[in-house]
């Protein structure tokens, strides 16, 4: 099991079936990203699925988010441990930033090149945290 910072995170026994909702919650939000043609829109979804990813592969290792202040850097955080791959928290971040900066500051500026660059970073992630899912607990 992952260790974790209780702040964040708790223990919850979730079943497979929950932990699959999860996934498929996280596959619902980038075929929204994949489809819809405004960028600020195409942007957003591809976010909201990194974090559902996040939750998603928490959940698997029987982790629950709480939701209190910095818990999505702590998802970003976790989903690059477990994954093993650093970039993933350099480019969620960078998401994240970005969100918050089209959150709190007046609006969001995304290109449609930085929009199909994201997707396709969550695809990525979705075959690996999909891989996890279903080898282990059979999803």
């Amino acid at each position: 099991m992952m260790k974790f910072d209780k702040r964040y995170f708790s223990h919850f026994n979730f079943s497979a079936v929950e932990i699959k909702k999860h996934f498929e919650n996280a596959l619902k939000d980038i075929n929204i990203a994949e489809i819809d043609k405004i960028p600020d829109v195409k942007f957003n979804y591809a976010y909201s699925a990194v974090i559902k990813l996040g939750i998603a592969l928490l959940s698997y290792y029987q982790i629950k988010v709480k939701s209190v202040p910095g818990h999505h850097i702590k998802i970003i955080e976790r989903l690059a441990e477990a994954l093993r791959d650093d970039s993933i928290n350099d480019i969620g971040n960078a998401m994240r930033s970005k969100r918050n900066i089209g959150m709190y500051s007046g609006g969001l500026e995304v290109t449609e090149k930085e929009c199909e660059e994201y997707v396709d970073f969550v695809q990525k992630l979705i075959t690996r945290v999909k891989v996890i899912i279903t080898a282990r607990s059979g999803a």
